[in-house]
């Protein structure tokens, strides 16, 4: 247990930062533009920046726990913060001493309820990896649970001791910052931090949740059972806490060692492939994806002799450590799909409405001037890899990201929550892929997704239109019985309205009804044989012939009356 001393301390020290900072940017940002020197706030503004970060990356580093992660987190906030400060952060490793074992022991056996040497016959006390939250040992299950959990070899990852209370203690820090900082008008207009801090918050909390990890890890295997090339350890839960996480040792090639790829035969050009493969597989098709792919989190399993022999790949894509996961909410997808067929396609338009429709954009926007710069965009670096854009002249880079800039900072962008998680880890996958094969290129790897969500969205408006056109269909069905029975009421007297002509109106009306209800189930029977004709040929040529009968309804509805 941390001493209160030490964490009062703690507290202190994050506030008192922030306290700093924000102090020392409003004289620069808000005292001396008032007394005519907002040239100088201006002109010293990256360097700033720059300083700040560096100086939260000093105390990230030294003091760990939460505060490496919010360095990470602030690293991912483009929309919020400055490039200066992103990219600075973005080199904040997660990597801290080794605890000292016998308080992991500690640890681990008040959870477990058994000595150490019990549970696991043997155990490394040497850390594999060790993070601010927790460190990772190798070690073996007993034969009994062995026998139970399906493997033998396991890797222990156990939190560091004190890690709650620290995680308490950083958090109502944060609520202290936060709430100073809404008291600044300028800030609080354009983001909102309770809600930034509340994401982060339940990221946070579910990321020292060992129980939660091993549900993560079982629903990310749930979505690529019928997929061999990606595959993730096994939970032995019978050994597994909300403090103690005990996986299949699943260690093997690193996924960045191009080296050791190329001795085991694996081509890192098909790595690069599978794994931009997985991940697109991830967003838009499982709906529940790796946020933190970077290498240390990935390997490039060979596989054995017995694998090989009846015909199955020779290596496979294996994921570890699910503490942090996204998922793609119902609202994101429809809007995600319209992007990813805009970057594919170079449609500007499309990828305009990819970003309304996913909240990113007021819908009501007038978005012609980014429609603009995002043609100019695609015409100037569309479909160029990143060994291609190296090549490309820097000058032409940086007249064409200062207009870019410029009319991003004019639009009321907004980052719906899980999306920079999203960006993240498509931009952490593309980083990669690129390391495996220099000539990668994101566009294409995208392409074929696009095309499978073109048709998806195809089908999805015919569907809609489908049932509008039923619904319709319906209550126009019903429309002449009651417009009959509305005629008999008149005719019958029994409602006071006197109007000469009103039973031939009636009659037109009528007519009129009967057309377009013949109109509509033609309609919907055309499009239905359009759309079912690819999969199901008979049932779509069958719908054509049938809407003859409707089509001939439609034009010869009231022949007879006239």
């Amino acid at each position: 247990m941390t001493k209160p001393r030490l964490l009062r301390a703690r507290y202190r020290r994050i506030v008192g930062f922030a306290s700093r900072t924000i102090l020392g940017e409003w004289w620069f940002e808000v005292v001396l533009p008032r007394i005519g020197f907002g040239w100088l706030s201006r002109k010293t503004r990256p360097d700033r920046t720059r300083r700040i970060a560096r100086r939260f990356q000093r105390l990230a580093i030294d003091l760990g726990g939460l505060m490496i992660k919010v360095g990470q987190f602030m690293s991912s906030r483009l929309d919020v913060l400055p490039p200066e400060i992103t990219s600075e952060l973005e080199r904040l490793q997660d990597e801290v001493p080794a605890a000292d074992f016998d308080s992991v022991r500690s640890l681990a056996e008040a959870d477990l309820g058994l000595p150490l040497e019990n549970v696991f016959p043997y155990f490394e006390q040497q850390p594999l990896a060790a993070a601010s939250l927790g460190q990772v040992h190798r070690a073996r299950l007993s034969e009994e649970d062995a026998k139970i959990a399906g493997f033998e070899n396991v890797v222990v990852k156990i939190q560091r001791p004190g890690v709650d209370e620290i995680v308490k203690v950083d958090l109502d820090a944060l609520k202290t910052i936060v709430r100073r900082l809404e008291k600044v008008k300028l800030i609080s207009d354009r983001v909102n931090l309770k809600e930034l801090l509340r994401e982060f918050a339940t990221v946070s909390m579910q990321e020292i949740d060992y129980l939660h990890e091993g549900a993560n890890a079982e629903r990310f295997a749930e979505g690529f059972r019928d997929n061999p090339l990606v595959s993730n350890p096994r939970v032995a839960w019978e050994r597994t806490t909300r403090r103690v996480l005990t996986l299949s040792d699943v260690s093997a090639i690193k996924i960045n060692d191009r080296a050791a790829l190329l001795k085991a035969e694996i081509s890192p050009e098909k790595v690069a492939e599978a794994l931009a493969s997985a991940m697109f597989d991830q967003l838009f098709v499982n709906g529940f994806f790796h946020a933190d792919p970077h290498p240390g989190n990935m390997f490039v399993t060979p596989s054995n002799r017995n694998e090989r022999s009846t015909g199955a790949d020779s290596w496979k894509l294996t994921f570890v450590d699910f503490g942090m996961m996204g998922e793609v909410p119902e609202s994101l997808k429809s809007g995600m799909r319209k992007l990813v067929i805009g970057v594919a396609s170079r449609d500007s338009k499309k990828l305009v409405e990819g970003f309304k429709e996913m909240g990113m954009l007021v819908t009501n926007t007038d978005s012609s001037r980014l429609e603009s710069v995002l043609t100019e965009l695609f015409s100037r670096f569309g479909g160029m890899g990143f060994a291609q854009l190296r090549e490309v002249d820097s000058r032409e880079f940086k007249d064409f990201a200062e207009d870019f800039g410029a009319v991003m900072r004019e639009m009321p962008f907004q980052m719906p929550e899980n999306l920079l998680l999203i960006i993240r880890a498509i931009s952490v996958t593309s980083g990669v892929s690129t390391s495996l094969n220099p000539r990668f290129n994101i566009w294409t790897a995208i392409e074929p997704y696009a095309e499978i969500l073109a048709k998806d969205e195809i089908g999805a408006t015919a569907k809609s239109l489908l049932e509008d056109a039923v619904s319709t269909a319906r209550t126009l069905y019903g429309l002449p019985k009651k417009l009959e029975e509305l005629s008999n009421l008149i005719q019958q007297d029994r409602l006071a309205i006197r109007t000469p002509g009103l039973d031939q109106r009636i009659k037109s009306l009528e007519i009129l009804a009967s057309r377009v209800l013949g109109s509509v189930i033609f309609a919907g029977m055309l499009l239905g044989g359009i759309f079912l004709k690819e999969t199901d040929p008979i049932g779509g040529w069958t719908l054509f012939g049938t809407a003859v009968i409707p089509l001939a309804y439609a034009v010869f509805a009231g022949v007879r009356q006239k």
